[in-house]
């Protein structure tokens, strides 16, 4: 599979229903794992303005500007990160997968009218105090130019003799109060219907419940993007405006919920907190202009 690359079209529910069948044949030991060098391409791909704008309305960003969102094409890449991590040959079972990190960076806004080649592969495994953490990069290009690329990090949970391995390096959360969101509690399903993310966990307290949830959650990504959107509103920045963005996942949201949004806009520090009657930190963050 070393260097191989795809250029198919596929449907994310079709490879979330693979994971969980191909999901009791990985059973470790994860300790060493090792990651193919496989690629999965898409063609230049065309943006759905009809998708764009209820995932733009949704994420709290103008549904009428011509630039996407900065997040987006994370979610046009995600049929492919889906495909590559339900591969039987992949060393980590998709369920439980924990996403812990997100750093992104738009070397110029892409447009509605643009057609990026999309690109994501897999980098790593290193070892994390809970067990083994990858990294999952996104590409977009335009005419053979990089012009927008993320790093997530996940983590696969088992155990592990590093207890004492350092966690993933912690940003700073911005202590002012910005602004009070009361989410619904179909916030789930609403998201998964613009991104294509129908992780169970997300979409119903019945479907989170066999997971140890007692509520479904708000997917990070979610979180991420309406955290830019806001960051975006309140600096005065037009929609792209942001060239890098960086958060840690510390908690999930359990939904309806009562959240904070944290923000110093002269720094470009982000947090979003429990209500008032909570305040623990569920993301933080930073976002400035694309590094030169």
């Amino acid at each position: 599979m070393a260097g191989r690359h795809l250029h198919r079209t596929h449907t994310p529910l079709r490879h979330l229903a693979k994971a969980a069948v191909t999901a009791p044949l990985k059973r470790g030991p994860y300790t060493g794992a090792r990651l193919t060098q496989e690629r999965i391409s898409l063609p230049p791909t065309a943006v759905d303005p009809e998708r764009v704008r209820r995932y733009a309305q949704l994420c709290g960003h103008d549904p009428g500007s011509e630039a996407l969102p900065p997040a987006y094409p994370h979610v046009m890449a995600f049929p492919s990160a889906v495909r590559l991590l339900a591969a039987r040959h992949f060393p980590f079972p998709l369920p439980g997968l924990v996403h812990l990190r997100i750093e992104l960076t738009q070397h110029r806004p892409l447009r509605r009218t643009d057609r990026p080649r999309l690109t994501v592969h897999a980098e790593g495994p290193a070892p994390h105090r809970g067990g083994t953490a990858f990294d999952l990069v996104t590409e977009a290009a335009l005419d053979g130019e990089r012009v927008w690329h993320s790093r997530s990090t996940y983590l696969c949970r088992h155990r592990t003799a590093r207890p004492s391995a350092p966690a993933s390096p912690t940003l700073a959360p911005a202590p002012p109060l910005a602004a009070r969101w009361r989410l619904p509690s179909d916030l789930g399903r609403r998201y998964a219907a613009v991104s294509g993310d129908h992780n169970p966990i997300h979409l119903h307290p019945l479907t989170a419940r066999p997971f140890g949830f007692p509520r479904a959650l708000a997917h990070g990504m979610w979180t991420f993007a309406r955290c830019l959107a806001e960051l975006e509103r309140t600096a005065g920045r037009a929609s792209g405006g942001i060239g890098w963005a960086e958060a840690e996942f510390k908690a999930p949201v359990l939904l309806p919920a009562q959240v904070d949004y944290a923000l110093d806009p002269a720094t470009g520090a982000f947090a979003l907190r429990g209500g008032p009657d909570s305040g623990k930190p569920h993301l933080t963050g930073r976002a400035g202009p694309a590094p030169r």
